[in-house]
């Protein structure tokens, strides 16, 4: 398939040949509690009795143990542990079809609108669960829709629910991304970064946050081609960035480094293990007017700030927004002690009276845990400081479940 595709009506790959069909589940008494408190995953040990036949993207209808009630619908996935994705919880009937799933992004658009009123033309239109779609992303940029998939269960649904994701953005263009297991399945005929609609005449999109000009590459990023989860974190740095230092650790394509050059910080180096990213985070800082400099440092972080530390290198502004530590249980206590490692390089790299900022996204590292941690760290250390503020996910990425809470960010004022 064409990934630069001219027609502007949907591509014919987003259409299944398979016609999904009912299936009778029956769960164990924690699998039961779990649909009834309106958990969106249902775990295959949790199943009790299911058809035989059951395939990727079936109705998972799931009766009550005893009296035999409705209490929930669901996509059935075969090649997850979390074997049933939740598409409705409760005992009133519903019907999934077009009708539903438009409801559903209509619903979802509403709660973006306030942002959509400041000078921001980016955000995350779906997102997963917490918008009643597991496993899928959907994320706008500028007039450009990307879809990122996760799982087999949305191929039978893809031809109703991308359209009406469009009609919804009045996106030009509509963008297919697929997960690395989805670019391995061989159940549909679709690409990784084809172009179902509309036309795309550069893979690299600019879009506005906040008034900041940035750019993504929709079909060859990371993600959807960027991360915006931290826009109000960038936005709230940038404000105290004027005619500071600021050093932006983890920097990607450099949102907090942009937003800083933006609002008139004086210098900003970017810290990144990767060289094209930094490449990028330059590109996106040249979109915008600022007078400052821009540094950018290729390293490993830790390796990277220790250096800066023995050089006795201080900024008014530190920022360290690290990738996931810990993607699964087995990997918790390491990521614990990263995150502390963090906080101490971080104390020792913020001036006087400074501002360090410190970020994480790993959701089985509880928020609660992730600031205590940081919190004994900065307590033992010779300095005094204050947390200023704390946040989470921006507008666009709201809370539907505990699972769903990912992105907590602490502000700390140091008082010397």
């Amino acid at each position: 398939m064409n990934k630069f595709n001219k027609s502007m009506s949907f591509s014919p790959e987003i259409k299944s040949n398979y016609k999904p069909k009912n299936l009778a589940v029956k769960l164990n008494n924690k699998g039961e509690q779990f649909v009834i408190q309106g958990h969106p995953w249902v775990f295959s040990d949790n199943i009790n009795k299911i058809n035989d036949n059951a395939k990727s993207g079936d109705l998972a209808i799931i009766f009550s143990k005893n009296k035999n009630r409705v209490v929930g619908i669901g996509l059935y996935d075969a090649n997850s542990p979390i074997r049933i994705k939740m598409l409705h919880h409760g005992f009133n009937k519903v019907t999934i079809n077009h009708d539903f799933f438009l409801q559903r992004i209509q619903h979802a658009y509403s709660k973006r609108l306030s942002l959509l009123k400041t000078k921001t033309n980016s955000y995350r239109l779906l997102f997963g669960e917490n918008d009643g779609f597991p496993g899928l992303i959907a994320d706008v940029y500028a007039t450009v829709l990307v879809v990122k998939i996760y799982s087999e269960i949305w191929l039978p649904y893809l031809d109703i629910i991308i359209p009406s994701l469009q009609q919804i953005s009045k996106a030009k263009t509509v963008v297919i991304r697929l997960s690395r297991s989805l670019e391995k399945s061989k159940q549909h005929k679709l690409e990784n970064g084809a172009v179902v609609y509309g036309t795309l005449k550069n893979e690299v999109v600019q879009f506005v946050e906040h008034g900041v000009n940035f750019s993504a590459n929709v079909i060859k990023g990371h993600k959807t081609g960027y991360f915006l989860d931290h826009r109000a974190n960038r936005k709230q740095v940038g404000a105290w960035s004027k005619d500071k230092t600021v050093l932006d650790v983890f920097s990607y394509a450099g949102g907090f480094s942009v937003h800083a050059l933006a609002n008139g910080a004086k210098e900003v180096t970017s810290l990144d293990i990767s060289a094209q990213a930094l490449e990028i985070a330059k590109e996106n800082g040249k979109l915008n007017i600022y007078k400052g400099k821009h540094k950018t440092i290729v390293g490993d972080a830790f390796e990277a700030l220790k250096n800066l530390i023995k050089t006795k290198t201080t900024y008014d502004v530190v920022v360290i927004d690290p990738p996931s530590f810990a993607k699964q249980a087995s990997e918790i206590d390491l990521a614990k002690k990263k995150y502390a490692q963090l906080s101490a390089l971080g104390e020792k790299l913020t001036s006087k009276n400074g501002l360090l900022v410190l970020a994480s996204c790993s959701s089985r590292v509880l928020a609660s845990t992730f600031f205590d941690i940081n919190d004994k760290v900065l307590a033992s250390g010779k300095r005094g400081s204050k947390m200023i503020l704390q946040t989470e996910h921006d507008t666009d990425h709201p809370i539907g479940f505990t699972e769903g809470a990912y992105l907590k960010c602490g502000y700390y004022r140091f008082i010397d």
